[in-house]
């Protein structure tokens, strides 16, 4: 299904405790790299979504 590399964010430790990302055939795809098996699919639009929703602090928890 997929068109590209794997990514992770330059922020992420060398540790591989983090989540991965890449474009596939009409979904964009996201993993746990220490669980690779473990995989979501998600259109582009849900996906920009996300990000939109992490970038505003609508998903941060109070401590």
């Amino acid at each position: 299904m997929s068109s590209s590399e794997w990514q992770k964010s330059s922020y992420s430790a060398s540790n591989n405790e983090c989540v991965e990302v890449r474009v596939g055939v009409g979904a964009v795809e996201l993993r746990e790299s220490d669980d690779p098996s473990a995989m979501v699919h998600a259109s582009p639009a849900t996906f920009a979504d996300l990000l939109d929703a992490i970038k505003a602090g609508d998903l941060d928890q109070p401590a």
